[in-house]
């Protein structure tokens, strides 16, 4: 089967792009993509699409994702995280656990962010971290986030670790910098684990190991989204295949499909008729 969903659990110290590509070579499959980068330090679910889901890839990276964070107080870096540069130390500091959960709390809800320059984001035709490389000065951009949830979860000695669900484009190393500003501390992110993302979770990850020894599930469509199965006859299939808007009286998402084969996936709103056409050939 060429179109999969799969659910796995990164490992720590291995960038996104290279558990794609590791995936690509095990699975025999060169068209293959990932929903949401994790960074070398982070580790948890990163949901890759196969074959034909790749067309999904924007609508599961834009699912809101959850993670658990440890912030290493008295210490500041250039990338914002343990594998950086140290710029500043200061251990002396005084805050407690009720200061922590308050400032946590102030967090919820809409918040501008600033795009950390150690990241992937384009700006004038090169990557932010290119510029960090170079040691070039550049305007770092700013983008409006939703912190659903967050509480802390233990703090002990110079740690702190905390459990956050977030909107797709959150830097959780710019929130803990921001947090940590609130608390006038220095602090930088030392782990991060991404537990979930939309439905999947990591209890329900696979390391590539796993994959190697074919020791998995793979999902389809059917598994992850409410959806109507519709089997394509010849008229239907025509259109289908063309992309033409379709009028039918339905709402959400209907799935076409052909000896069993997905060929197509759309999404209704009654009265109005095709909204999206997420899938096709």
């Amino acid at each position: 089967m060429l179109n999969k969903i799969l659910v796995i659990n990164k490992d720590k110290g291995v960038t996104s792009r290279e558990v794609v590509n590791k995936l690509s070579k095990i699975l025999g499959i060169k068209k293959i993509g990932h929903t949401g980068t994790l960074d070398p330090i982070a580790t948890g679910v990163l949901v890759c699409l196969t074959g034909k889901y790749t067309k999904l890839v924007d609508m599961i990276t834009s699912l809101e994702k959850e993670y658990i964070a440890t912030i290493k107080l008295g210490i500041k870096t250039d990338t914002l995280d343990i594998t950086g540069s140290v710029l500043e130390e200061n251990y002396n500091y005084e805050i407690n656990k009720e200061q922590i959960v308050q400032v946590l709390n102030s967090f919820i809800g809409e918040k501008e962010q600033i795009v950390p320059i150690y990241s992937a984001v384009h700006i004038h035709g090169k990557r932010l971290y290119e510029y960090a490389r170079e040691n070039k000065q550049v305007e770092l951009p700013k983008r409006i986030v939703y912190i659903k949830e967050i509480e802390l979860l233990n703090y002990q000695d110079d740690l702190i670790k905390f459990r956050v669900v977030v909107s797709k484009g959150t830097y959780i190393r710019s929130l803990i910098k921001d947090i940590c500003d609130t608390l006038n501390v220095l602090g930088t992110m030392d782990e991060l684990v991404r537990t979930k993302q939309g439905l999947f979770t990591i209890e329900n990850a696979y390391n590539l190991k796993n994959i190697s020894d074919n020791e998995y599930q793979s999902l389809k469509l059917e598994d992850v989204l409410d959806l109507k199965m519709v089997a394509l006859d010849k008229d239907l299939e025509k259109k289908v295949l063309n992309g033409n808007k379709l009028e039918l009286n339905y709402d959400g998402y209907i799935l076409f499909k052909k000896d069993d084969i997905d060929v197509a996936l759309y999404y209704f709103e009654k009265n109005i008729g095709t909204l999206k056409i997420l899938m096709n050939n």
